[in-house]
């Protein structure tokens, strides 16, 4: 089944070929390692960590190769550090573990390799030794700076001429600069700053380089698909793009640019002023990982996202009649149909196809249905179709890395998060009928229809539940 991916590059979308299928290689912009990520800083992950798990899918789990950064030399780190007095070495490692922590507990995948930028800085001077030596680049007040005017496609990514870059006020303006877009490859470093010693004396590297020389160094070039949120298409992987291709002329550098779009928070742009900055450490204290990363997806990934409380709590409910249908179907084993390919076809394709995971989303809620269907023996093939139909829907779990637990941890882990709400409404209408109040009975079961949940009933209480359709 072909794939299909939006390339930032060609403003269109485009059949991916990897340049070896026993090799596809992917690099990710991570994170920068000086506060705890936000929901912001999760988009990418999330989406990035979706794509990782269908190209292995496609090509095999040892053909694919995902490499995604650590940047733990920056000015944001080194401001940081001067804020709060915490050594810059103490920062660094405490924000990057919690950062592994919260995307762990999205259920990302790690990638296959993490490098550091600062364990890379002999392969930023040898790049920066090669620009200069190839006259892409030059000395300047102690800086060394790329001459983007040795570039006759500049701007080609983000799609913007040279007054355009200029007049955007995301270049940085300095004397020393031969022209105003020219952007920084090493700057010094003064003795209470991080710096390492160069041909160019002791300084630290510009962020831009550093993602060209730790992806060089790890994938090669060129190499199949590079991504990021689309805040990054400039300046950052305009740069990379400068920097890399000057350096290795005739490549690519990257064949597939594919960027994540923007993410507000509560219908507004995120801020601490206006109370909806979301730590991702801070989300998962009230609601279930996977129901967050699960918001994530239920927008498709170029599109803006609206990321609001309300969505994960509906989230939660999505997943509770989920696993709600898993659970009922403990005692049935899983078995995979003879037909897998043609049962996860249209499933695929939605995949496939640019990585839609909305429609995608909605084949996996029709399994589920289909599974409480034939568990309630309202469909033909009785135990077999149990057995097809809970492995196809455990299966579409796994191209999202949902529904990865036991039905029973994740509805207890639900209800300590304080998310656990329909078996918490079940429980206050139990409660109600056991103490006769009938008319407060009927109101929840009343709210319970309304979210599309039908309980079943018998004498001795309520003995299951289920999703409507």
């Amino acid at each position: 089944m072909a794939l299909a991916l939006y390339n930032t590059l060609g403003r269109e979308k485009q059949a991916f070929e990897p340049i070896d299928p026993k090799n596809v290689r992917m690099y990710v912009c991570g994170p920068t390692v000086y506060d705890l990520a936000h929901i912001g800083n999760a988009r990418p992950v999330v989406v990035f960590d979706v794509l990782y798990r269908l190209l292995r899918r496609h090509y095999g789990m040892d053909h694919v190769k995902y490499v995604r950064n650590i940047t733990d030399v920056d000015d944001k780190i080194i401001a940081a550090s001067k804020e709060t007095g915490e050594s810059i070495d103490h920062l660094t490692a405490r924000t990057e573990k919690a950062f592994h922590e919260d995307m762990a507990a999205l259920g990302a995948l790690d990638p296959d390799e993490e490098p550091r930028a600062t364990r890379h800085i002999p392969e930023m001077i040898d790049l920066i030794e090669c620009l200069i030596a190839k006259t892409h680049a030059y000395v300047a007040d102690s800086h060394v700076l790329f001459d983007t005017t040795s570039m006759k496609d500049y701007g080609r990514l983000s799609r913007h001429n040279r007054d355009e870059l200029v007049a955007g006020a995301r270049v940085e303006v300095a004397p020393y600069k031969r022209d105003p877009a020219d952007f920084v490859l090493w700057k010094p470093s003064t003795d209470d700053q991080p710096g390492w010693d160069s041909p160019w004396g002791r300084g630290r590297p510009g962020w831009h380089l550093e993602c060209s020389a730790m992806s060089k160094r790890h994938l090669g070039v060129p190499f199949d698909i590079h991504g990021g949120g689309q805040d990054l298409i400039f300046p950052h992987h305009e740069n990379e793009i400068a920097q890399s291709t000057c350096a290795d002329p005739g490549h690519v550098f990257a064949r597939f640019w594919v960027h994540n779009g923007y993410v507000v928070v509560e219908g507004e742009k995120m801020a601490k002023s206006l109370g909806n900055f979301y730590t991702v450490k801070d989300l998962l204290q009230e609601f279930p990982g996977e129901a967050i990363r699960l918001l994530l997806l239920k927008t498709h990934y170029r599109q803006p996202l609206n990321f609001t409380k309300d969505g994960i709590v509906e989230a939660t409910r999505e997943l509770e009649g989920l696993y709600g249908a898993l659970r009922r179907a403990t005692h049935v084993r899983a078995v995979e149909p003879k037909n897998a390919n043609v049962s996860l076809q249209h499933f695929e394709e939605a995949l496939c196809d640019d990585l839609n995971t909305p429609l995608a989303l909605s084949h996996l809620h029709a399994r589920m249905r289909q599974l409480n269907l034939v568990l309630r023996g309202g469909s033909r093939g009785g135990k077999v179709a149990q057995e097809i139909n809970k492995w196809l829907l455990l299966k579409m779990g796994e191209y999202f890395g949902l529904l990865g637990q036991d039905p029973e941890v994740w509805f207890k882990g639900a209800q300590d998060d304080g998310a656990g709400h329909i078996e918490n409404l079940i429980e206050q209408r139990s409660a109600a009928r056991k103490a006769k109040d009938f008319a407060e009975a009927d109101r929840i079961r009343a709210e319970l229809a309304e979210q599309g949940v039908v309980l079943e009933d018998k004498p001795d209480g309520t003995t299951d539940w289920r999703t409507m359709g």
